[in-house]
């Protein structure tokens, strides 16, 4: 790469993917006062279905981004559950139903449950199509966000100073050349920011053969001909309800030796549902399923996250909602050294606290579809549909279940329970949030930056007078929420991980720099 020094645009992050994980990180940068640009090759927002949940874990991340009420604003009614039901066909029998609550029942047992067991934020359904203009508009809004749709990363030369990047207009062709600070890929699975610094991904590409069914339909007395339910799955795919009204997606397989270019959509919603039915199919495609990991999150002043770094099956949800703990996790940081408030060691610390929660999540989807196929069999040997409804039960739906995957996963390389988050400061654990005595929430009372939470009469002068970056001080005086957590002193990161705890402090500077690297 070629280029004259004084004709290179300088911006400290640039961000190449401008899907879900992109925009959050721009979106952190931003909140945190650091001014970024992000390009997307595509001309606008995807219509492409994709995930379906956004989780708890997600939502509290929003939520301290500001944009979980604009998300929710899209996303199914929250008087709606998130029932998994598996059935014959839609014209046929329901043979079991997972039952979940929807987000009015959930926010319910949140307040009733004041333990720090639970989430700040219920799981929301919502699919990606309509995620991605929320997110669009919060960032193109901003005077720090220079967003940039129908253009491509192209090209990326790095040194020891920075790293200095080709753009490319996809419509005209024209480029441009950036020089940043750091460059982030997010540009997913076939990522073009991880083939050029040659990072392999490990694990299983193109695990299994899929074919996608996007369509809109009002034939709600079939598609709903059990009540309202999140997924109805069979043997051979599951529909998902987008929108509990009449936006639908059935992800299924394709006929076996079938060209794909000569696969009649129509005929397979029809033969799955159990009977013919009006609808208008927006998209169809087949597509592969992947259990991959990239070797490294990091390379010099380059950073990957989001499907760049990892690819799972979608049971359990965890690509997106994984790439937006990516996201927040090296936003901070990013911001924390080019404010100064950090060394370098702290970005070194991105990789070696993500990847291994790309890793533990890779094995859980890998296990949940482990659980699918078992179902699928039972189905082929089961003929008795009572007893085929049983096994199915005994089964379970961990996919859905599975809150020490979501809220548990830690940075100080302890392993909890997959199906069980227990509340914990330990540091690197989520903070656990609770509703303090005047009825706020302690996750609502956190600052932008640090936040240091002080229990009974401990002293925090030391950590304050040392602090090199902004902090809050928060003073619980509910002698009941104390027990959990577990520390008289509890130091709080900006991605809401406990980064320090204790009964006393005396040398704050120490803490500070173990902290920041």
């Amino acid at each position: 790469m070629r280029v004259r020094p004084d004709a290179v645009r300088h911006v400290p992050v640039l961000i190449a993917g401008g899907g879900p994980v992109g925009m959050t990180l721009a979106r952190t940068l931003a909140s945190l006062g650091v001014r970024c640009m992000l390009v997307e090759r595509n001309a606008t927002t995807t219509r492409h279905p994709k995930m379906d949940i956004t989780n708890g874990r997600s939502m509290e991340l929003f939520r301290r981004l500001g944009l979980a009420d604009r998300l929710r604003a899209v996303g199914v009614p929250e008087a709606n559950n998130f029932d998994i039901s598996w059935i014959t066909s839609l014209a046929g029998r329901e043979l079991h139903r997972f039952r979940y609550p929807s987000v009015i029942e959930k926010r319910a047992e949140i307040r009733a449950r004041n333990d720090g067991t639970q989430p700040r934020e219920p799981a929301m359904r919502v699919s990606q199509v309509m995620i991605e203009p929320v997110l669009r508009d919060a960032i193109v809004g901003d005077r720090l966000v220079d967003a940039r749709w129908g253009v491509a990363f192209d090209e990326l030369v790095q040194d020891e100073d920075g790293v200095t990047v080709m753009l490319r207009t996809v419509e005209t062709g024209a480029t441009e050349t950036v020089r940043c600070d750091f460059l982030a890929g997010c540009d997913g699975g076939s990522s073009s920011v991880r083939e050029q610094l040659g990072i392999a991904c490990e694990g299983k590409a193109a695990v299994a053969h899929r074919y996608m069914i996007h369509f809109r339909s009002d034939a709600r007395d079939l598609l709903q001909a059990f009540g309202v339910a999140w997924h109805y799955q069979t043997d051979k795919g599951t529909l998902i309800a987008q929108d509990d009204k009449d936006t639908w997606t059935l992800q299924t397989r394709p006929p076996p030796g079938v060209d794909p270019a000569a696969i009649d959509p129509g005929a397979i919603l029809d033969a799955w549902a159990g009977r013919p039915f009006e609808r208008e199919i927006l998209v169809a495609n087949p597509w592969f399923t992947h259990l991959l990991l990239a070797e490294r999150y990091q390379d010099g002043r380059v950073f990957l996250a989001g499907d760049a770094a990892h690819q799972y099956i979608p049971t359990g949800g965890y690509g997106m909602n994984t790439g937006i703990g990516d996201a927040v996790d090296l936003g901070w940081k990013l911001a924390a050294t080019l404010r100064g408030f950090a060394g370098r060691g702290l970005l070194e610390s991105y990789a070696r606290e993500r990847r291994p929660v790309g890793y533990r999540n890779r094995l859980a989807s890998e296990r949940h579809t482990g659980v699918r196929i078992k179902i699928a069999e039972l189905y082929q040997k089961e003929r008795d549909p009572d007893a085929l409804a049983r096994g199915i039960a005994a089964l379970g739906n961990a996919e859905n279940e599975s809150w020490g995957i979501e809220f548990g996963y830690r940075y100080d390389g302890v392993e909890g329970d997959p199906l069980v988050y227990t509340p914990t400061t330990a540091p690197g654990a989520r903070l656990p949030s609770t509703f303090l005595r005047d009825g706020s929430a302690l996750y609502d009372r956190l600052g932008p930056w640090f936040t240091l939470l002080r229990f009974g009469d401990a002293d925090p002068s030391s950590l304050i007078d040392a602090a090199p970056v902004p902090l809050e001080t928060v003073v619980v005086d509910d002698a009941s929420l104390a027990p959990i957590y577990e520390a008289k002193l509890v130091l709080v990161r900006p991605d809401t991980h406990v980064a320090w705890r204790g009964n006393h402090c005396d040398d704050g500077e120490a803490v500070w720099q173990g902290v920041l690297g």
